[in-house]
């Protein structure tokens, strides 16, 4: 049985919870990975993990392997990787992986280096699990880590969720999307994709309320949600109002969303900085159907391992 290749990148912040990492690491072996990139985890500079130039070449480095295809997984976000955005090999990286099966994963502060790639070389990247948060959590979620396996080993994947939304839809579109911040700080820049007919998936962590609605309205503002088919609200952690917010909350932000998206918003999508998360391909064809309080994406042509090189769940 052909073994799954597995290399570690750290676009972002430095590998704070050593643990976690440690157990990341023995659950990849486990599953019947080769690791490769392991000197990314001694990697500290200020809040980073290494230089700007250490971070960019772990990127980079993907247009040189000799063996592809590969997993190329972020140990963790954090902040960092819109330092990295100038000076990607762009070029090289689209000559060497369009049109491969490598998986490119990682969620949070990754969604930059996802819009990039695909904005400059139009390839589709995973939003899901990474090294820390996710392979090294102390009780991995029941969902993450299955979902991952069972989505990066096929043709065709999918999920589905529960949402509180009244729509009854049928649509197709691109999906794309992720951290809500990091999409709204590449607005204007060469590195924000024009998807047109999409269908956006967002999430975010540590914001008030009244910064996840003004986000939600840089979005609308600028036009990029009037040209989606759909909006899909992630999981929003730890974003909680203060007392002078006076009763507003995120219910009362995502209520105004609805009033003024012109377009359809669900919620409930298990993506984020939860243990729950499904992997979303960034960028592949997908289908949205909701009936009743039952939503489901379905999603096809994105980079897929063979199966026989997966290790079992």
């Amino acid at each position: 049985m052909t073994t799954t290749r597995v290399r570690l990148i750290a676009p972002s912040g430095y590998p704070h919870d050593r643990a976690a990492m440690a157990r990341g690491v023995s659950r990849l072996h486990e599953a019947g990975c080769t690791l490769d990139g392991l000197d990314v985890l001694d990697r500290t500079e200020l809040r980073y993990a290494g230089s700007d130039a250490e971070r960019a070449a772990d990127i980079n480095g993907l247009a040189t392997l000799d063996a592809l295809p590969v997993i190329a997984l972020a140990i963790r976000g954090g902040y960092g990787a819109t330092r990295l955005l100038e000076h990607l090999h762009y070029d090289a990286l689209r000559e060497r992986l369009s049109g491969t099966d490598t998986v490119l994963v990682g969620h949070s502060d990754f969604t930059a280096i996802q819009l990039a790639l695909h904005a400059k070389c139009g390839l589709v990247t995973f939003g899901g699990p990474m090294l820390g948060p996710d392979f090294g959590a102390e009780h991995p979620g029941a969902l993450t880590l299955p979902h991952f396996w069972r989505t990066v080993r096929a043709a065709e994947g999918s999920a589905e969720w529960a949402s509180s939304g009244e729509h009854a839809l049928d649509l197709e579109g691109p999906l794309w999307g992720g951290n809500l911040a990091m999409l709204c700080s590449l607005l204007g820049t060469p590195y924000f994709p024009r998807i047109d007919g999409g269908i956006l998936f967002v999430e975010d962590v540590g914001e008030p309320p009244f910064r996840i609605e003004r986000l939600l309205y840089q979005l609308h503002l600028s036009g990029v949600l009037g040209r989606q088919r759909a909006l899909i609200l992630g999981d929003f952690t730890n974003c909680r109002p203060s007392a002078y917010d006076n009763g507003y909350g995120l219910a009362e932000g995502f209520a105004q969303l609805r009033r003024m998206a012109g377009i359809p918003v669900l919620d409930g999508l298990p993506f984020g900085h939860v243990p729950d998360k499904f992997t979303l391909p960034f960028g592949a064809a997908a289908r949205l159907r909701v009936g009743g309080s039952r939503a489901r994406l379905d999603f096809a042509g994105y980079p897929h391992l063979l199966e026989r090189s997966i290790p079992p769940l």
